[in-house]
């Protein structure tokens, strides 16, 4: 059995899992919110109890890896596997980016845990395969076609440069960076953090006072949770605009990738986002996004897009690496 973890800024998730009938099956798992918490160790001995027999275990962590260590991001924890390794006793742990974790997952995923949703792609097409997810932030990664398989790489793409495709997105970019002093990354304008900030911007530039019913829920629920929710139901005009640019921003960029990665293979869409706003990621808002691209707008039309139903895709990858390398 191993053990598979998937660890972001606001919620580590841990799962033991098995092979049976030649697939991964998870055969408990627990979610424990990591602001709660001193380290990792912590959690996975609350989870795992002092009896417990796994000696593997591979965790997707949010944040750069470096020779076996990562500054979680958006959070203020440490994580090494070979301190790991040593404090619980196992013999091999492993530390994957999250979203390369994610990436090695879609090869566990059924045909059903995924919807489709450019309808002009060439679904045949083989290559190089790109995944983004936005969620409390945004991450990023490539699976390079080697001609046999695909091999999942990091990135750190969600933290490259904003760049607006619009007169709107123009007065966003010089809004936040008046607010941040600085750079503005594409993980600032989408993400759970992304929604927060084109709220703020279009309740500004509105001038309109923010309804009572809706100052009552924010003050009771996550802001980008409640702006999305109010969004999607057309219940406020600046929610509205919120999600719409929320959308077009998920195309753009999730396009921009699909060109650095030439992505002919498909563009994967995961995080916790997305599902939630399907009518919006199947509507022209979020395609017309992806596909303007001038010259390269051929080819990204061509290009398969799908969006990840599983939330617990980079588990299951993690528990494919630890297994693998067992």
């Amino acid at each position: 059995m191993f053990l598979a973890g998937d660890i972001g800024g606001t919620k580590t998730n841990l799962a033991v899992y098995a092979y049976h009938n030649d697939r991964l099956e998870a055969q408990r798992t627990a979610s424990y919110p990591s602001k709660d918490h001193a380290t990792l160790v912590e959690i996975v001995r609350l989870f795992l109890g002092p009896d417990s027999a796994i000696r593997h275990a591979c965790f997707g962590v949010a944040g750069p890896v470096k020779d076996g260590r990562v500054q979680v991001t958006n959070l203020p924890w440490v994580v090494d596997a070979a301190a790991l390794q040593a404090e619980l006793h196992f013999q091999h742990v492993s530390l994957l980016n999250d979203l390369e974790a994610n990436a090695y997952g879609i090869s566990t995923l059924l045909p059903s845990e995924l919807i489709s949703i450019n309808p002009e792609a060439d679904l045949m097409q083989v290559g190089n395969r790109a995944l983004i997810a936005a969620g409390t932030g945004l991450g990023e990664a490539g699976l390079m076609w080697d001609g046999v398989a695909h091999r999942p790489f990091s990135s750190e793409g969600g933290h490259s440069s904003f760049a607006p495709n619009d007169p709107v997105g123009d007065e966003l970019l010089l809004f936040l960076r008046k607010e941040l002093k600085g750079h503005v990354s594409w993980e600032r304008v989408l993400s759970g953090m992304g929604m927060r900030n084109l709220y703020r911007f279009f309740r500004q530039r509105s001038g309109q006072p923010e309804p009572a019913w809706l100052t009552e829920q924010l003050a009771k629920g996550d802001l980008a949770a409640v702006v999305t929710n109010a969004g999607l139901a057309n219940y406020d005009p600046v929610c509205v605009d919120a999600v719409d640019c929320f959308t077009r921003n998920y195309g753009a960029e999730a396009g921009n990738l699909g060109l650095k990665m030439l992505a002919l293979g498909g563009i994967y869409i995961g995080g916790g986002i997305a599902p939630k706003m399907m009518a919006k990621m199947q509507s022209a808002i979020f395609l017309d996004a992806f596909n303007h691209k001038g010259r390269m707008s051929p080819l990204l039309r061509s290009t398969p897009v799908h969006v990840i139903m599983n939330d617990k895709t980079a588990l299951q990858g993690a528990a494919w690496f630890a297994a693998h390398l067992a």
